[in-house]
């Protein structure tokens, strides 16, 4: 057996003497199309939910969350599977992925995550490391499918249409804002119900008479006139407004703040040199004497940019609203821990849990 082995191995080494160039170089390039063509394969095949899912790790935790999203079923029966979403279309990427995706491999193999509690004990790492993709690349892999060029701005909610707006002028990540869209966020990042059901109901009994001080509980557009018609901007959770006028179902709020020189200056930020934002305008209000009163300007001495302190009229719904900001400060949601990490030190004083480090939008 040893001589025979040995024998063979002689024969392949040996130069050929009979097979001419040309079938050397077809048989070569055959060979190629043939592990070309088992190799993409393959590949494709790992490309399938169905391969997905052949993990219960998968298939008992964020297979049966993505379930009960629009990206399962809708109106239009068009599905996003696991590799849509998770698997970039470029092919460099996306052997890229596969190499990285084999790391995930063994940790399951391992035993790092083979139990419901294991997965949930790391979920926000999990969930981490698919946002720090998703930001590096821009959301491609939303983009495949989601263009800003093709939106229906007109059916938006004037909330969604104004941040929506704002993100297309910048070709933002979607995952900025759009976390927890097609499973379930890690635990205590969930801000919907809870602490902003009660503040609603809490918003449903303000006055809304004129020289009220008020505080928002969420984001809120903003409007040119009192019809509630021309959108104008939306205004930040937290942010102190006082009523100047009121009519029908709307009022006129008066809000100051500080804005950078730099550019069109739409951001209304908080105190001078701080970017904590009170509220984004759009570029024609801005611009506009009509609804932005400039007062004194400083210059950062930290970078050199110009600030100008402002005050801005304009128009909203006569929702959202309260008269106490220490009812949005006081409970320990997560939410409200969001707007913490962005308040000022004037308002941190009122904050009575522990704020924890920086947490990301669920919009």
């Amino acid at each position: 057996m040893k001589s025979f082995i040995k024998k063979l191995w002689v024969t392949l080494c040996r130069p050929a003497t009979k097979i001419s160039l040309g079938v050397l170089t077809l048989g070569g390039f055959i060979g190629g199309v043939m592990f070309w063509g088992a190799f993409n394969t393959a590949l494709e095949l790992t490309n399938t939910e169905k391969f997905c899912i052949s993990c219960h790790t998968m298939r008992d935790n964020v297979y049966q969350e993505l379930k009960g999203t629009v990206h399962w079923t809708n109106h239009s029966g068009v599905r996003a599977t696991c590799p849509d979403c998770h698997v970039p279309h470029n092919w460099t990427d996306k052997i890229a992925r596969k190499m990285q995706a084999s790391k995930e491999v063994f940790s399951h193999l391992a035993g790092f995550v083979d139990t419901r509690e294991k997965f949930l004990e790391k979920r926000l790492e999990l969930a981490q490391h698919e946002w720090a993709r998703f930001s590096a690349n821009g959301s491609l892999e939303c983009k495949n499918c989601h263009s800003y060029a093709s939106m229906k701005w007109e059916i938006m909610s004037p909330a969604a249409r104004i941040q929506m707006k704002q993100a297309a002028e910048k070709d933002q990540s979607c995952i900025d804002c759009h976390k927890g869209i097609a499973h379930h966020l890690p635990d205590n990042m969930d801000s919907s119900g809870g602490l902003i059901g009660k503040l609603e109901s809490l918003a449903a009994s303000t006055s809304y008479k004129k020289g009220s001080v008020l505080y928002s509980i969420r984001y809120l557009p903003l409007y040119e006139d009192d019809a509630l018609k021309t959108e104008a901007g939306l205004l930040s959770p937290a942010t102190k407004v006082t009523v100047i006028d009121d009519k029908s179902d709307a009022i006129k709020i008066s809000l100051e703040g500080w804005k950078k020189l730099k550019g069109f200056g739409r951001v209304l930020n908080e105190d001078f040199g701080l970017n904590i934002s009170s509220a984004a305008l759009t570029k024609d209000v801005s611009q506009s004497d009509k609804f932005v009163k400039g007062f004194e300007s400083k210059e950062d001495d930290q970078t050199g940019l110009k600030w100008q302190r402002v005050s801005v009229d304009l128009w909203m719904k006569k929702a959202g609203l309260v008269p106490d900001v220490q009812s949005i400060w006081l409970k320990p949601n997560r939410h409200i821990r969001l707007i913490a990490v962005s308040a000022t030190p004037s308002q941190r004083k009122h904050i009575s849990t522990p704020t924890p480090g920086p947490v990301c939008s669920t919009a």
